[in-house]
Protein backbone atom coordinates (compact mmCIF):
# COMPACT_ATOMS: atom_id res chain seq x y z
CA UNK A 1 0.00 0.00 0.00
CA UNK A 2 1.36 3.21 -0.95
CA UNK A 3 2.23 5.96 1.59
CA UNK A 4 -0.53 7.98 0.47
CA UNK A 5 -3.27 5.43 1.20
CA UNK A 6 -1.90 4.41 4.34
CA UNK A 7 -2.08 8.24 5.41
CA UNK A 8 -6.01 8.16 4.26
CA UNK A 9 -6.93 5.04 5.93
CA UNK A 10 -8.63 5.08 8.97
CA UNK A 11 -9.59 3.01 12.14
CA UNK A 12 -12.23 3.49 14.42
CA UNK A 13 -12.73 5.74 17.16
CA UNK A 14 -13.21 3.11 19.89
CA UNK A 15 -9.26 2.09 19.37
CA UNK A 16 -9.24 5.96 20.85
CA UNK A 17 -12.05 6.30 22.80
CA UNK A 18 -11.80 2.87 25.14
CA UNK A 19 -8.21 4.01 26.06
CA UNK A 20 -9.31 7.64 28.10
CA UNK A 21 -11.22 6.03 31.42
CA UNK A 22 -8.22 3.28 31.23
CA UNK A 23 -5.83 5.82 31.13
CA UNK A 24 -8.27 8.15 33.45
CA UNK A 25 -8.21 5.50 36.31
CA UNK A 26 -4.32 4.50 35.86
CA UNK A 27 -3.13 7.75 35.76
CA UNK A 28 -5.48 10.14 36.10
CA UNK A 29 -7.32 12.96 33.95
CA UNK A 30 -3.94 15.60 33.85
CA UNK A 31 -1.38 13.19 32.93
CA UNK A 32 -3.75 11.34 30.50
CA UNK A 33 -4.62 14.92 28.66
CA UNK A 34 -0.17 15.37 28.66
CA UNK A 35 -0.02 11.64 27.19
CA UNK A 36 -2.53 12.41 24.37
CA UNK A 37 -0.34 15.78 23.27
CA UNK A 38 2.84 14.22 23.66
CA UNK A 39 1.57 11.60 20.64
CA UNK A 40 0.09 14.64 18.86
CA UNK A 41 -3.43 13.41 19.10
CA UNK A 42 -6.88 14.86 19.81
CA UNK A 43 -9.21 13.82 22.30
CA UNK A 44 -11.81 13.19 20.29
CA UNK A 45 -15.63 13.48 20.85
CA UNK A 46 -18.12 10.49 22.12
CA UNK A 47 -19.80 10.66 18.86
CA UNK A 48 -16.79 10.36 16.61
CA UNK A 49 -16.25 8.98 13.48
CA UNK A 50 -13.38 7.01 12.03
CA UNK A 51 -10.35 8.21 12.72
CA UNK A 52 -7.11 8.81 11.01
CA UNK A 53 -4.89 5.83 11.31
CA UNK A 54 -1.53 7.94 12.10
CA UNK A 55 -3.23 9.52 15.06
CA UNK A 56 -4.60 6.10 16.56
CA UNK A 57 -1.46 4.65 16.10
CA UNK A 58 0.60 7.45 17.71
CA UNK A 59 -1.50 7.04 20.88
CA UNK A 60 -1.22 3.10 21.01
CA UNK A 61 2.59 4.06 20.76
CA UNK A 62 3.11 6.74 23.00
CA UNK A 63 0.82 4.33 25.58
CA UNK A 64 3.41 1.79 25.25
CA UNK A 65 6.51 4.38 25.28
CA UNK A 66 5.33 6.40 28.08
CA UNK A 67 4.11 3.59 30.18
CA UNK A 68 5.89 0.41 29.18
CA UNK A 69 5.07 -1.45 32.40
CA UNK A 70 1.12 -0.46 32.26
CA UNK A 71 1.09 -0.81 28.93
CA UNK A 72 -0.38 -4.29 28.56
CA UNK A 73 -3.12 -3.92 30.83
CA UNK A 74 -4.28 -0.41 30.06
CA UNK A 75 -4.09 -1.91 26.51
CA UNK A 76 -5.97 -4.83 27.64
CA UNK A 77 -8.86 -3.74 29.59
CA UNK A 78 -9.21 -0.93 25.91
CA UNK A 79 -9.48 -3.98 23.86
CA UNK A 80 -12.07 -5.62 26.07
CA UNK A 81 -14.39 -2.23 26.80
CA UNK A 82 -14.22 -2.04 22.87
CA UNK A 83 -15.37 -6.09 22.43
CA UNK A 84 -17.89 -4.97 24.41
CA UNK A 85 -18.77 -1.57 22.54
CA UNK A 86 -19.17 -4.33 19.57
CA UNK A 87 -21.24 -6.21 21.25
CA UNK A 88 -23.79 -3.45 22.24
CA UNK A 89 -23.85 -1.41 18.92
CA UNK A 90 -22.46 -3.14 16.36
CA UNK A 91 -23.21 -6.90 16.05
CA UNK A 92 -27.21 -7.46 15.64
CA UNK A 93 -28.65 -9.35 18.70
CA UNK A 94 -30.14 -12.21 16.43
CA UNK A 95 -26.27 -12.60 14.88
CA UNK A 96 -25.67 -12.81 18.46
CA UNK A 97 -28.07 -15.26 19.09
CA UNK A 98 -27.40 -17.40 15.48
CA UNK A 99 -23.62 -17.59 16.93
CA UNK A 100 -23.97 -18.87 20.12
CA UNK A 101 -26.78 -21.60 19.26
CA UNK A 102 -24.06 -23.23 16.66
CA UNK A 103 -21.80 -25.61 17.63
CA UNK A 104 -18.23 -23.47 18.03
CA UNK A 105 -16.90 -24.38 15.18
CA UNK A 106 -19.15 -23.23 13.42
CA UNK A 107 -19.71 -19.90 15.39
CA UNK A 108 -15.97 -19.31 15.57
CA UNK A 109 -16.52 -19.23 11.61
CA UNK A 110 -19.36 -17.21 11.25
CA UNK A 111 -17.96 -14.92 13.56
CA UNK A 112 -14.18 -14.78 11.74
CA UNK A 113 -16.22 -14.41 8.30
CA UNK A 114 -18.27 -11.23 10.25
CA UNK A 115 -14.64 -9.67 11.41
CA UNK A 116 -13.14 -10.09 7.94
CA UNK A 117 -15.80 -7.88 6.47
CA UNK A 118 -15.46 -5.41 8.88
CA UNK A 119 -11.84 -5.40 9.27
CA UNK A 120 -10.99 -2.22 8.00
CA UNK A 121 -12.32 -0.58 10.90
CA UNK A 122 -9.55 -1.84 13.22
CA UNK A 123 -6.57 -2.76 10.56
CA UNK A 124 -6.46 0.28 8.94
CA UNK A 125 -4.29 0.20 6.23
CA UNK A 126 -3.20 -3.58 7.27
CA UNK A 127 -4.77 -6.53 5.90
CA UNK A 128 -6.50 -8.69 7.65
CA UNK A 129 -7.44 -12.62 6.80
CA UNK A 130 -8.36 -16.00 8.59
CA UNK A 131 -5.14 -18.26 8.48
CA UNK A 132 -6.76 -21.50 9.54
CA UNK A 133 -9.94 -22.92 11.69
CA UNK A 134 -8.20 -25.91 13.53
CA UNK A 135 -7.56 -23.88 15.68
CA UNK A 136 -8.75 -20.05 14.38
CA UNK A 137 -5.85 -18.52 13.36
CA UNK A 138 -5.98 -14.61 12.22
CA UNK A 139 -3.37 -12.15 10.90
CA UNK A 140 -2.88 -8.61 10.37
CA UNK A 141 -0.45 -7.93 7.57
CA UNK A 142 1.40 -4.34 8.28
CA UNK A 143 -0.37 -4.00 10.87
CA UNK A 144 -0.12 -0.01 11.68
CA UNK A 145 -0.59 0.10 15.41
CA UNK A 146 2.29 -2.58 15.85
CA UNK A 147 5.09 0.02 16.31
CA UNK A 148 8.56 -1.40 17.09
CA UNK A 149 11.19 -2.47 17.75
CA UNK A 150 9.82 -4.72 20.70
CA UNK A 151 11.00 -7.85 21.98
CA UNK A 152 7.81 -9.65 22.65
CA UNK A 153 4.18 -9.43 21.01
CA UNK A 154 2.72 -6.11 22.11
CA UNK A 155 -0.63 -6.24 20.35
CA UNK A 156 -2.58 -6.27 23.53
CA UNK A 157 -5.82 -3.96 22.10
CA UNK A 158 -6.41 -6.33 18.71
CA UNK A 159 -5.51 -9.46 21.24
CA UNK A 160 -8.04 -8.18 23.99
CA UNK A 161 -10.80 -7.47 20.98
CA UNK A 162 -10.57 -11.10 19.46
CA UNK A 163 -11.03 -12.25 23.15
CA UNK A 164 -14.10 -10.31 24.22
CA UNK A 165 -15.84 -11.48 20.77
CA UNK A 166 -14.89 -14.48 20.63
CA UNK A 167 -15.54 -15.62 24.66
CA UNK A 168 -18.88 -14.30 24.58
CA UNK A 169 -20.05 -15.90 21.45
CA UNK A 170 -18.26 -18.60 20.78
CA UNK A 171 -15.72 -20.16 23.50
CA UNK A 172 -16.47 -18.79 27.28
CA UNK A 173 -13.01 -20.06 28.29
CA UNK A 174 -11.23 -18.18 25.09
CA UNK A 175 -7.71 -17.32 24.92
CA UNK A 176 -6.34 -15.53 22.40
CA UNK A 177 -2.25 -15.47 21.83
CA UNK A 178 -0.27 -13.26 19.43
CA UNK A 179 1.98 -15.79 18.09
CA UNK A 180 3.73 -14.08 16.20
CA UNK A 181 4.38 -9.65 15.97
CA UNK A 182 5.87 -7.16 13.07
CA UNK A 183 6.98 -4.84 15.90
CA UNK A 184 9.23 -7.82 16.24
CA UNK A 185 10.36 -8.33 12.60
CA UNK A 186 7.88 -10.99 11.90
CA UNK A 187 6.36 -11.24 8.52
CA UNK A 188 2.51 -10.37 10.25
CA UNK A 189 0.94 -10.13 13.33
CA UNK A 190 -0.47 -13.65 14.11
CA UNK A 191 -3.25 -14.43 16.61
CA UNK A 192 -4.63 -18.20 17.65
CA UNK A 193 -8.04 -17.96 19.15
CA UNK A 194 -9.38 -21.27 21.09
CA UNK A 195 -10.41 -22.97 24.29
CA UNK A 196 -7.65 -22.33 26.99
CA UNK A 197 -5.90 -25.68 26.61
CA UNK A 198 -6.14 -25.95 23.08
CA UNK A 199 -4.79 -22.61 21.48
CA UNK A 200 -1.12 -23.77 24.30
CA UNK A 201 -1.14 -26.92 22.72
CA UNK A 202 -1.35 -25.25 18.75
CA UNK A 203 1.27 -22.59 19.66
CA UNK A 204 3.62 -25.09 21.44
CA UNK A 205 3.34 -27.36 18.37
CA UNK A 206 3.46 -24.87 15.77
Amino acid sequence: MSALAANRARIGPNAILQHLPVLDAAIGEALRGALLQRAGVAEPPPDAGMLPEDDVARLHHAVRLFLPDRAPAIQRAAGLATGDYILAHRIPALAQRLIRTLPAPLGARLLAIAITKHAWTFAGSGRFRVLGHRPLRVEIQDNPLASGPADAPICHWHAAVFERLFGALVWPNVHVVEEACTAMGDPACIFTIAPIGRVDRAVSLG
